[in-house]
């Protein structure tokens, strides 16, 4: 008589399992909630590494939990699904260096001049030395695929940063240090260098023969922006 084969057993990801109180002591306990409330943010580095290297449409929910060390299903305990996790990545990676900025700019009371060549610098290294310098690219990648996440980014991201630099600018034209100018047009000035800076560094400079400073680039923006709008009073 033959013998059936048998089925394989399944494979369970038991890491975001409780441990059973009567195998482990309170410090086990300990280090297993400690280490389930970063586990959201280990999948995030994860998937916000391998959309850069693959882009949104080419990334599958596999590649993400893979990178990050857990199962598939561990990553649907956190998120909806593939557009809900970059969403997370973009509020985990942008929004926090926003509220920052905002915070900056809300308590300066020094020269706008100065103040707007901080901010410059700021964004341009979260653009051009962090791993969130890829996120520009990755949505612009998709815009016509995923008008949902363009429209997301547009409200969480570009109208955040927009009214940010335009109450800078404002600022400046009180303060009498710029003429009056066109902000709004002016904001997308600046908005349209940051833009060049993400995509050069996340995109293009590694199939080019020269790389970007970073520094040199913000500081040379602010140059050409300060003499363009300086009052000639200022």
């Amino acid at each position: 008589m033959t013998k059936k084969p048998t089925k394989p057993r399944p494979v369970i990801d038991r890491r975001d399992e409780a441990p059973r109180p009567d195998r482990h002591t309170p410090r086990t306990l300990k280090r297993w909630r400690r280490r389930k409330a970063a586990r959201p943010s280990e999948i995030l580095d994860a998937a916000l590494a391998v959309f850069a290297e693959r882009g949104f449409s080419a990334t599958r929910l596999d590649d993400v939990a893979a990178r990050a060390g857990v199962s598939k299903g561990t990553l649907y305990l956190y998120f909806d699904g593939k557009e809900a996790l970059l969403k997370a990545v973009v509020r985990e990676a942008l929004l926090p260096n926003l509220a920052r900025i905002e915070s900056r700019v809300g308590a300066y009371e020094g020269p706008s001049r100065k103040l707007l060549d901080e901010i410059l610098g700021t964004i341009g290294g979260v653009l051009g030395r962090t791993r969130a310098g890829a996120i520009p690219k990755i949505i612009i990648a998709e815009s016509g695929n995923f008008p949902e996440l363009v429209r997301f980014y547009l409200d969480e991201v570009i109208r955040r940063a927009f009214a940010l630099l335009s109450r800078v600018l404002a600022r400046g034209v009180a303060s009498g240090e710029f003429r009056p100018i066109d902000v709004a047009n002016t904001v997308r000035v600046l908005a349209g260098s940051m833009l060049f800076l993400a995509l050069w560094k996340n995109a293009i400079e590694s199939h080019a023969r020269e790389t970007l400073d970073i520094d040199t680039f913000c500081g040379n923006l602010v140059e050409v922006l300060i003499h363009g709008i300086a009052s000639p009073a200022g």
